[in-house]
């Protein structure tokens, strides 16, 4: 997708994220931090907490995300992932439908701001399709989590009390333990926003959506 096409429809690129950057050619390079801005910002559009957001961003972060590095990756398993998010080419042609992207699966690996947007609006989904009353030992983020990783059907189960299996605990112990650097990420976008809401209103004010509480 070219920078006219992503402009001509109102979407986000890395050129217009706030600076956001390339992912690095070595993996020991790459943080999810760099895209807070765009965590924030699609988080708000999509309506979920911006932390949980970040906590997939790090959850995803197990292999490289450099363009030419996904690009080799998908000539030897066409079809693995892509973008910083690691979206699936059917989760992801659901939430173009649905929500009138005209990106292409193909250009979350070259827009990570595309691609953080794309995963935010696929929560937002998601979480309109879980039951506002579910069984606890998981948070409503970590159920939308479980979505993300083991697609819907598997989240209304584990809503209804079904056991996960390995995989997808281990996706919620990862989620929980990056909780706190996930906050600590988006603590520079979050706070500078609400010190300049306080700043026109006069009041303080709370951004607990953005970290999930």
């Amino acid at each position: 997708m070219t920078r006219e096409t992503i402009a001509a429809s109102g979407e986000s690129s890395a050129a217009d994220g706030g600076g956001a950057p390339t992912p690095p050619l070595r993996p020991s390079g790459y943080d999810p931090g760099d895209y807070a801005e765009a965590v924030v910002r699609s988080a708000e559009e999509a309506g979920v907490s911006a932390l949980l957001l970040m906590g997939v961003l790090h959850n995803e972060a197990y292999k490289p995300h450099h363009p030419l590095l996904e690009r080799l990756w998908h000539w030897w398993k066409p079809e693995a992932s892509f973008g910083v998010a690691n979206m699936h080419r059917a989760a992801f042609e659901q939430v173009r439908r649905a929500h009138g992207l005209t990106g292409r699966w193909e250009d979350l690996r070259d827009d990570p701001v595309f691609a953080v947007r794309a995963a935010a609006l696929h929560l937002g989904d998601l979480d309109r399709r879980l039951p506002r009353r579910h069984v606890r030992g998981y948070s409503r983020d970590e159920l939308l989590a479980l979505g993300y990783n083991a697609g819907e059907r598997n989240m209304l189960a584990f809503a209804r009390g079904v056991p996960p299996g390995p995989t997808a605990r281990s996706y919620v112990r990862r989620l929980r333990a990056d909780r706190p650097r996930s906050a600590e990420a988006l603590e520079p976008v979050t706070g500078r926003r609400a010190r300049a809401r306080e700043g026109t209103s006069g009041t303080p004010v709370r951004h607990d959506r953005a970290n999930g509480s």
